[in-house]
């Protein structure tokens, strides 16, 4: 399971970042703009709908539940300061895709209680994609999670996320996590839509 978090470089726009995972094989694109109002999102979030409607990909939109539920997009990922994960299923149902971000288990629990359909879980290590970042998990901090959610017989998918690059791959899938979730790795990479395709066979055989 790989997710690719849409983001922006002086080479590639936010739509040009999706069409790149997209033809490189990811099927789990969300697109994430911060610092910006719904309405400029907005005719990127139709696009980038149809684009991944095309390539049969699951899209979510961070943190803009009216606008998911507006769209039609599949989900929603809800960071720290966003709306809360049980007040948006309030207001979406059961249909769509909730993900949270979590740091401890703490937090993965309280997700899990919310009704969240996979957590977010980092960051793997320090990212300047996000900013006021929580204490680096590293892979041992992905080994105690996972640990404790099988003591607690929680089954929620676990997507490790935060500076991961394709050499981090084979140790993280040991962890027990479910999947990745990348950004920059695939934009700053030579070839973006080969390193994609190199990244989605790595964590297809691990």
């Amino acid at each position: 399971m790989v997710q690719f978090i849409s983001h922006f470089t002086e080479q590639y726009s936010y739509l040009d970042s999706i069409r790149l995972a997209l033809t490189g094989g990811c099927r789990w694109i969300q697109l994430r703009i911060k610092d910006a109002s719904d309405h400029e999102v907005r005719p990127i979030a139709i696009e980038a709908l149809r684009m991944c409607r095309q390539a049969g990909a699951t899209f979510s939109i961070d943190d803009r539940v009216e606008l998911v539920k507006e769209l039609g997009a599949d989900g929603v990922h809800l960071g720290k300061n966003d709306m809360p994960i049980r007040e948006a299923r309030q207001r979406l149902g059961k249909a769509f895709i909730i993900g949270g971000t979590a740091n401890t288990f703490e937090e993965v629990k309280a997700h899990h209680e919310a009704s969240a359909n996979y957590i977010g879980c980092g960051p793997f290590r320090f990212t300047t994609t996000k900013k006021n970042l929580s204490p680096v998990l590293g892979l041992e901090g992905y080994r105690h999670i996972v640990n404790k959610m099988k003591a607690a017989g929680i089954q929620l998918p676990i997507v490790a996320i935060g500076g991961i690059t394709a050499n981090d791959i084979p140790a993280l899938m040991q962890t027990g996590v479910t999947g990745i979730a990348l950004s920059g790795t695939i934009l700053h990479a030579a070839n973006p839509t080969e390193e994609m395709k190199r990244i989605i066979n790595i964590t297809n055989h691990e």
